[in-house]
């Protein structure tokens, strides 16, 4: 195995444990549930069409695209969030596959399914090239490829730029997430691979949180990049003081009362090229 593959697996390794850390079913569930079924509306996703929902999770956009009558493929890098959404499927009488696979090695053939869809998930590939690649790749020629990707200038976005000074540092070639979220970067990402490209900026209305230490310590315990970059700094109190300061005020600044806040979101169409 060459030196590269080797970096390439460690890296693989390294997000599957963040994912697999904390409880991001718990995130999806209880704080963006909404978001799913928005991409799915979005992509006229029916009856009849093969469906892969890529970085799916605990299959915030699986599910309710197999209540929808489609059928569906779950994939992710994490075994652990698959389990989680299976029994999730189950107990809402949903009837899909779930399969473990890597967003920039997608386990799939060419050409394979009507819609290729991923909210949130594949924007955190750290290879954004190769990913949207093999979105593209596997949708079939006319399908449609549909994403909901957090901005880099919203709540999101915002709570990432807080965090880096506190995380260590990314591998070579990796890309900051929120990229996907700009609209002239997944421009550049699809290319002329595809057409009918849309992409507008939307809000999900967020009320799971009372006040802002709440967010701070439900992300504390549940998200994945959080509890990673906290445990970076886990040997310095005054860091660790510091971000949690920096994590309350943020939420603080986004407070519309009451607890609400309004995270945005890029919601992204597009047909394959036939």
């Amino acid at each position: 195995m060459s030196e590269q593959n080797v970096a390439d697996r460690a890296l693989k390794d390294k997000h599957r444990a963040m994912w697999a850390s904390g409880d991001y079913a718990a995130v999806a569930r209880e704080v963006i549930p909404a978001l799913g079924p928005v991409l799915v509306e979005a992509c006229g996703v029916r009856a009849g069409q093969r469906v892969l929902d890529v970085a799916a999770g605990s299959g915030n956009v699986a599910i309710p695209a197999a209540l929808a009558g489609a059928g569906v493929v779950a994939s992710d890098l994490t075994p652990e969030l698959l389990e989680i959404g299976r029994a999730d499927a189950a107990a809402r009488g949903a009837d899909l596959e779930w399969r473990q696979g890597d967003a920039e090695a997608l386990p799939f053939g060419d050409a394979e399914f009507d819609a290729v869809l991923s909210c949130v998930g594949v924007m955190f590939a750290p290879h954004h090239r190769e990913a949207a690649g093999e979105l593209v790749r596997v949708c079939r020629p006319g399908g449609t490829i549909g994403l909901v990707n957090w901005t880099p200038e919203g709540f999101i976005g915002q709570m990432f730029a807080v965090l880096k000074p506190y995380a260590p540092p990314p591998p070579p070639g990796a890309q900051p997430p929120p990229l996907w979220g700009d609209p002239a970067h997944v421009s550049a990402l699809l290319g002329d691979r595809v057409e009918g490209l849309e992409t507008v900026r939307r809000t999900v209305r967020i009320d799971r949180f009372g006040k802002p230490e709440e967010f701070r310590d439900f992300f504390k315990a549940h998200y994945g990049p959080t509890i990673t970059v906290y445990r970076n700094i886990a040997d310095d109190p005054d860091r660790t003081a510091a971000l949690d300061e920096a994590l309350t005020d943020l939420a603080r600044r986004h407070d519309l009362g009451e607890g609400i806040m309004e995270w945005e979101y890029l919601l992204v169409t597009a047909r394959k090229r036939a």
